[in-house]
Formats: structure tokens, sequence, C-alpha cells
């Protein structure tokens, strides 16, 4: 899990100084990065992302990647502001912004802004697992016993 994170750190700091999207830059990230692209039961999907890169339909590919690589992830924002395309991504779209961890990704190219959204997303599904409540130590609360019952 160490070295997919690190790959991943390696491909976000390159992503922006490349510059423009390329069949090259897109293998890499598949390569250093996807997990499932090699999957034998997505021959169909491999088919088309090949297909889509050939015809350099670039916002097709990182829409195309997030969909085979995140299946639980969906485009929630695609907003275009004083020359920069804004990407998030959500796991719960439906709930509203303020209740939602969705990862964005900024450039003022939209395909390299998905990619770099799909990277941060990748990020964050490769990391470690933390538990939602953490556990206390047992003893570390004290116990009062209380009686609940209504004698009246």
């Amino acid at each position: 899990m160490r070295l997919v994170l690190q790959h991943d750190h390696e491909m976000t700091d390159r992503l922006p100084d490349s510059p423009a999207v390329t069949a090259s830059l897109v293998h890499s990230v598949i390569d250093t990065i996807c997990r499932r692209h090699s999957h034998p039961g997505r021959t169909s999907a491999v088919a088309r992302m090949e297909r889509l890169i050939a015809e350099e339909a670039w916002i097709e590919v990182a829409l195309a990647l997030i969909d085979l690589e995140l299946p639980q992830w969906q485009l929630r924002r695609l907003a275009y502001d004083a020359g920069e395309w804004y990407c998030a991504l959500s796991r719960r779209r439906e709930l509203p912004d303020w209740l939602d961890q969705a990862v964005e990704g900024s450039h003022p190219d939209l395909p390299r802004a998905l990619l770099q959204a799909f990277l941060e997303a990748q990020r964050i599904a490769a990391s470690p697992r933390w538990p939602s409540v953490p556990a206390t130590p047992r003893e570390s609360a004290p116990h009062i016993n209380l009686c609940c019952d209504n004698f009246a």
C-alpha cells in the first residue's frame, strides 16, 4: 500500500508539470496507479479505454478511469470559473455539500482537472481504513451505576 501511495504522490507532482495530456501520461497513470485496469474480467472496458486513448478523447478517458478504477466514486460537481476548471468527486453525491467529503481537482485544462481529482480519490481509496468512531480504553472511563427504576 505504501508503494501505491508513493507512486500516487509522484504522479500528482508530475501531472501539473506536463504541458498537455498525452497518451504516454495516461499510460503512466494507468501503469503506476490503476489496479483494476489489468483485471481479466475487464477486457471490454480496457479495450474501450485504449480506443479512447488512441482517439485522444482525454475527457472521456478520465471519466472512464474514474468509472473503472473507482466505481464507488461519482462526479459531483464540474465548474468553470475565472479560467479554471473545478472537478469534485464524491462517494455520496446525494448529500448536501456541507456534509459531503468530496475530493477536488482544479486546473485550466479540463482533462487534467479530472485526472487530479481521480488521483486524489485514488489516494484516499488506497489509504488505510480508519474507524469512524475511535475506540476508548475500558479502564480510562469511570463507571457510575445509576438506578433508573420508577418506584412511584
